[in-house]
């Protein structure tokens, strides 16, 4: 355990920053099942809003600093191309 204050303080500081990170990668990870649980339905319109969702939610995610902009990009890409290629 640290006996410094400062390094008390930043312990603290990264356990409340992991948690809020957490449920925002959780969140996206939520919203990307939905887009692919639409796309195995086969619910064109389901998939499309819930893309619209998941991208919105991603980009959050990225604006926040949970995902690098390249990682953000790489994902809305995929969903877009999955949805995309429904019949």
């Amino acid at each position: 355990m640290a006996n410094i204050k400062s390094a008390k303080k930043r312990i603290l500081v990264n356990r409340t920053k992991a948690e809020r990170n957490k449920s925002i990668k959780s969140g996206a990870k939520t919203a990307v099942k939905k887009v692919y649980a639409a796309i195995e339905t086969g619910d064109k319109a389901a998939a499309q809003s819930a893309l619209v969702a998941a991208t919105a939610t991603i980009d959050k995610a990225c604006t926040k600093g949970v995902f690098h902009k390249n990682t953000a990009s790489r994902k809305v890409s995929r969903l877009a191309k999955a949805v995309n290629q429904m019949a």
